[in-house]
Order: structure tokens, then sequence, then C-alpha cells
């Protein structure tokens, strides 16, 4: 049993650092391991991480393609399966965005809400979101709820 007094590294787990620069007898020393001439060789060296010599960048030397439209509007996703089983704890709530955050349906009350009709729904429920698909907005009213965008 070890004592913790008397605790050693594993042989071999513990490297000495690279001393560059320090004389012959270091083995690193004379050109400090940068090779004979050039552009790196020399003091206060450093090349752009992209920097092809001179050479056009593969960056501008390939096609550009598409765009990202800044006013795309992300929705989070609630479907009418997600509403169906959550409906035993509303109880005659409105189901709204504040109360879509309480019970876990989105991650965020800032982002706006797009209800989907993947699945059934068989309770008359009230829900309030930013936008309805075609099919969640028939489920929904065939059940005897009402949807109101908001």
């Amino acid at each position: 049993m070890d004592i913790l007094s008397n605790l050693k590294y594993a042989p071999g787990s513990k490297k000495k650092k690279k001393r560059i620069g320090r004389g012959e007898g270091s083995g690193h020393g004379g050109t400090s391991t940068k090779g004979m001439n050039g552009q790196l060789s020399r003091s206060g060296s450093t090349k752009r991480s992209a920097f092809e010599g001179g050479q056009m960048p593969l960056q501008r030397r390939i096609p550009k393609f598409g765009f990202t439209n800044i006013f795309k509007k992300v929705f989070q996703v609630v479907n009418l399966e997600d509403i169906q089983n959550i409906s035993v704890k509303l109880s005659g709530e409105v189901l709204n965005i504040e109360n879509m955050k309480k019970y876990g349906l989105i991650s965020s009350s800032r982002k706006p809400v797009k209800v989907l009709g993947n699945g059934e729904i068989n309770v008359k429920v009230q829900i309030e979101a930013n936008a309805f698909s075609k099919s969640a907005q028939e489920k929904i009213e065939a059940a005897g709820g009402s949807i109101k965008k908001v």
C-alpha cells in the first residue's frame, strides 16, 4: 500500500520541456529547430493562416453561391400530439405562449411559435400562437377548439 508522502509519477509520464536556443549541448541549438533559411526561420515571423505565398487564395478561387436571408423568421414548432399529451394538465386554460413555455413545449417565449398538424387531437382547447398550419387549424376546429393568431 502506497503512502501519500511517497507517491511518484509513473515512469515516462512526465516529459521535460523542449528548451530551444539554449546552446549546442541541448540538442536544439544553432538554428533552434527552425531549419536553415526562409521566412519562418527569421525572428518575429508570422503568416496569416490562409496565406498562400501570394498565390490567389482558395477562398477567392472557388465560386460563390447562395445567400442568407437576414429577414427569415425561425419558428418554434409545436405539434398537435404534444398538445394532446399535456391536455390533462391544461384543465380549461388557454394554451398561449407563456403556458407552452411552462409545460416545456417550447424553449423560449420570445421566439415565434407555429402549431403544426402532426398527430391527432381530441380535446377542446383554445390555442394562441403566431402561426398555424392548415391541417392543424382544421384538426383543432374539428375537435371543438379554437385558434387565435397573436
